[in-house]
Formats: structure tokens, sequence, C-alpha cells
């Protein structure tokens, strides 16, 4: 079976810390209240960048030797990780190219181009984008960066559990969004070796979760992506998924789904009862939290990053808070 070592993780917090922020923890009251047990929030949205895919991106370019760099570094995505690579890649001086679908909404395409990356966009989805990637590696020689199914990503994204287990030891439950399962992959490698019995619950959309439809089927399928509100958590796994899917397959109790209404309603939560602006795909969190009765004794749950398009959330908080006629 494919995984990573704990010393892995350790190995990448040392490599990271010069770049990436110990991001805060804090108890939700309101959520708490409702669970009946303390219920704890990793603000990973406030992470350099937006979300917690910093954190592999970082340990991922970190590790490449100087003829890896000097090729420049590519990457695919749904948004966040090319976000993540084109910062790093900036800030070690790496040329940076980041393939997306089309399916990809433009602030986040003007977020990696702000950052200097050259951005190529093709495709229906972000099968279409890896295809793309693929061959600009092989005619242009760019060294690839994957979004979540590398060793060094899956590291770099396990330093999370490693903050929880330092702010909050007494964890027996922890909600995670996935998609690609770099994150839940890695956070809960750390946390299964800290205890077995701690209950680790992945989380993701109703739309087209890839994840979720290739544990039912036993192994990697492909999904037709569709429009969601967590547009970060789209895209398929891969079908030589090598890592993620026997990660999430082993270390995960459950992943549940969740609607776009619920989902919109944790972005309202987030801004009413918070203070702070998320987007769809770190909103699942809270969508399981306001509609799910946890398990264990105390909670984490993770939200995973906060680049969310301003229209898109004012629109929401509009509708929610417009008075019934």
């Amino acid at each position: 079976m494919t995984d990573i070592t704990l010393k892995e993780v350790f190995k990448a917090r040392k490599r990271i810390a010069p770049i990436v922020r110990t991001t805060p923890l804090i108890q939700a009251p309101q959520l708490s209240e409702q669970q009946g047990r303390p219920v704890h929030l990793k603000l990973e949205n406030l992470q350099e960048t937006g979300s917690f895919k910093l954190r592999g991106a970082a340990n991922a370019l970190l590790g490449l030797s100087d003829d890896e760099k000097a090729r420049g570094v590519l990457a695919f995505s749904t948004g966040n990780h090319g976000r993540a690579v084109a910062w790093v890649a900036r800030e070690l001086n790496i040329s940076c190219t980041i393939c997306l679908s089309e399916r990809v909404p433009a602030y986040r395409v003007a977020a990696m181009e702000a950052f200097g990356a050259r951005v190529v966009q093709k495709g229906a989805s972000q099968d279409d984008a890896y295809n793309v990637a693929l061959a600009l590696e092989r005619d242009k020689g760019l060294t690839m960066v994957k979004p979540f199914d590398d060793p060094n990503v899956i590291a770099g994204q396990g330093t999370i559990g490693l903050e929880i287990l330092e702010a909050v030891p007494e964890v027996d439950t922890l909600v995670v969004p996935v998609s690609g399962g770099g994150l839940a992959a890695g956070v809960a490698r750390v946390l299964k070796a800290a205890d077995p019995a701690i209950q680790v619950i992945g989380v993701s959309m109703e739309v087209a979760p890839a994840m979720y439809h290739s544990l039912k089927s036993g192994k990697p399928v492909e999904v037709t992506e569709k429009d969601s509100i967590a547009d970060a958590l789209l895209g398929g796994i891969g079908l030589d998924n090598a890592y993620t899917y026997p990660m999430v397959e082993r270390y995960l109790d459950r992943i549940d789904l969740v609607s776009e209404a619920q989902i919109e309603k944790g972005m309202i939560f987030a801004h009413d009862h918070l203070g702070i602006l998320i987007e769809g795909a770190a909103a699942v969190t809270l969508a399981w939290l306001l509609t799910h009765r946890c398990p264990g004794k105390s909670v984490v749950g993770i939200l995973s990053g906060g680049n969310v398009d301003t229209g898109l959330l004012f629109d929401i908080l509009a509708r929610h808070n417009k008075p019934n006629p």
C-alpha cells in the first residue's frame, strides 16, 4: 500500500516553516453549544494565498533539484493549488505555468496571473487541464507539481494535523473537506497515527464528488464535472491515483455529502457568526457541522480556504437577508 510516513510530515514542517503560517485554531461557541461539546475550527482560509494548498505546494517546490527549478514548474488545478504554486514559484524566482479548465472562474485566473504565472485555460474539466499539462511537460520539459497525488504535497498538507494535535490534543473527531484527497489523506494520516480511534469524517458536495464515487466503486473513476458553489472541490482524482485514493480509503472513516443549499448556509454562518469570509469548498465543513450530530467529545473542523468571489458571496448574503414579503 502506498503511504507516507510521519517522518516525512515532520520534515515538511521544518522545510516550509519560513513561508507558511501556523494558522489560528478557534473555538466556535454557537457550534459548541449546538453540538454539546467543544467544536474548534482550523482557519486555513487565513493562510498565505488564502488556502491550505500553500503547504503542499511549498513542500513540493522547496524539494526540487536545481535542474528541476531551472526548467520551470507546471501545475494543473481547479484554482487554489495553481494560486499556491504561482506564489511559491514567484518567491523562489522560478518560472511557472498553470493549466486550468475553462470552468475555473475568472477571479481565480486573475489571482494566478497576478503572481506572475502563465495561465493556459483549455477544456471542460480538471482532467482536460491535466492532459494539457502532460503535453507541456513532455514538449517543454517543465517540472510537474501535482495538486494532490504526490507524497510531498500530502506531507505538506499533513502539517495541519501536527498543528491540530498541538492545539487540541484531546481531539477525537475531525471534519475535513475532500476533493482529490491530499488534505484529507495528510491530516488523517497524522491523527490516526496519534490515535487510531480518532474519527475522521470527510465532506464533499453532492455535485460530482469524485473521491466519494471512487470509494463506492472500489477504484478511481471518472466523473463529469458540473457547476458547484464549492468549485475548488471539483475535478477527478486521476485513474492512475497512487497515493490519495488508498490513503483516504484507509484512514477516513467515511465521506458524507452536503447540498448546494447547505453549503450556502455554511458560508452565511461563517460571515454572520464567525466574522470571516470562506469559499464554498471550506463551507462544506460548516454545512456538515450544522446538519449532523458529531461523534466523540472534542471536534475540530478544517476551513480549507477563503478565496471566494465576493460578488457571489454578497448575492448569497443578500438572498439570505431579504425580508419575507
